[in-house]
């Protein structure tokens, strides 16, 4: 269990760090399984909206910098003139 940082209550954490080194202990160690989960989705949602290519060095940055922000930070944006689907 952890006191998740992005719902703000105790729930079941994750299996192991999802990401490498330092921010995926912090990860692990202060987002519940279900917060991560909304970060898979708004991370999908960002690969696609900026047509990022995980693998590309930028891409991985970008990622890494919104990741960080939505969990510690303000919170990760949308692009630009996104507009949710139905």
């Amino acid at each position: 269990m952890v006191h998740c940082v992005k719902l703000g209550k105790e729930l079941p954490g994750l299996e192991s760090p999802p990401w490498p080194g330092a921010l995926g202990q912090r990860i692990y160690e202060n987002v519940s399984a279900e917060g991560w989960n909304l970060w898979r989705e708004h991370a999908k949602m960002l690969m696609n909206e900026y047509r990022l290519a995980p693998w590309q060095p930028d891409a991985q940055k970008f990622l890494n910098e919104q990741l960080e922000q939505f969990f510690f930070g303000p919170g990760s944006d949308h692009p630009p003139g996104f507009v949710p689907g139905p």
